[in-house]
């Protein structure tokens, strides 16, 4: 087990960096979705204005969490978006999260934030930043 003395990262260091890596590619994907039709296209219900503006959003954060520059900034605007969009879309539709389809959106709020908060970590083209 790495420790403080170590010069390389402690291993909770890399396996964030893997999440933040994963999560932004994956939010990527959802702008990928959005904008260019991949894996199964937009989502119907939203208006095209907002799924552009959704899409291009995904498509940039996802980009600079996964690679990890800006990604305290990239990180707290994908959150407000997240949370923005679990009560424009889900909300309206029933209270709690399970019961209105609005658990990704919830997870990917708060993982978001977390990351801003805590910043780049290694594997990061940006450094660490250090979070807030």
């Amino acid at each position: 087990m790495a420790t403080a003395d170590d010069s390389g990262p402690r291993v909770s260091d890399r396996i964030y960096a893997i999440m933040r890596m994963v999560l932004g590619f994956l939010f990527f994907c959802h702008g990928a979705q959005k904008i260019f039709g991949l894996f199964g296209g937009a989502h119907p219900e939203m208006s095209v204005g907002l799924v552009w503006f959704a899409g291009l959003s995904e498509l940039i954060a996802g980009s600079l969490i996964a690679v990890g520059f800006l990604t305290t900034y990239a990180a707290f605007f994908a959150s407000g978006l997240m949370a923005f969009a679990y009560f424009l879309v889900h909300q309206g539709d029933a209270l709690l999260p399970i019961e209105n389809h609005g658990e990704l959106a919830t997870v990917y709020a708060w993982i978001f934030l977390y990351i801003a908060a805590r910043g780049d970590g290694p594997w990061s083209l940006g450094g660490d930043d250090g979070g807030y």
